[in-house]
């Protein structure tokens, strides 16, 4: 197996408990996350799953949350047979008002060489999707009215 390391960044002008809000309503990550749904536990030890695709094709990304700290970051492992690795959100209230939010994947890639030439070629779609579901992000938490407990 060989890994890789990727990230994003995205700011927000709503707080960070907001963000992180609605960043961890499982049910509500297909508003920010292009062509992906979420469903799921909180805290430590809960499972999430995840499915990405368009209409039939797709795959189904199974998490075990590793970390959790309430309004500022979660952390997951991924279990399934595809998609194995680490990933965490972060998110930081700004001076004076707003958030940043960070996005961190480190994952293994399958089939050796042949992985690492498919990363190469998909790595940058993969890293332009998740600044564009960060900004959605930010976006929908600076629009969204609705106060969602934290968890």
């Amino acid at each position: 197996m060989s890994g890789i390391a990727v990230h994003a960044d995205a700011e927000s002008a709503a707080p960070a408990e907001k963000v992180f809000a609605l960043l961890t309503d499982w049910p509500r990550h297909a508003e920010w996350m292009p062509f992906t749904e979420a469903r799921g536990g909180h805290g430590v030890g809960a499972e999430l799953e995840g499915w990405t695709g368009v209409g039939p094709l797709g795959f189904t990304d199974t998490m075990v949350i590793t970390g959790w700290r309430s309004g500022r970051r979660v952390a997951v492992r991924h279990t399934g047979r595809l998609v194995r690795g680490e990933a965490f959100f972060d998110v930081a209230p700004l001076p004076g008002a707003g958030s940043r939010i960070r996005w961190a994947e480190r994952l293994d890639l399958p089939l050796g060489p042949l992985g690492r030439a498919g990363w190469i070629a998909a790595g940058p779609a993969f890293r332009a999707f998740m600044a564009l579901g960060l900004r959605r992000l930010a976006r929908l938490a600076e629009a969204d009215g609705t106060v969602v407990p934290l968890r």
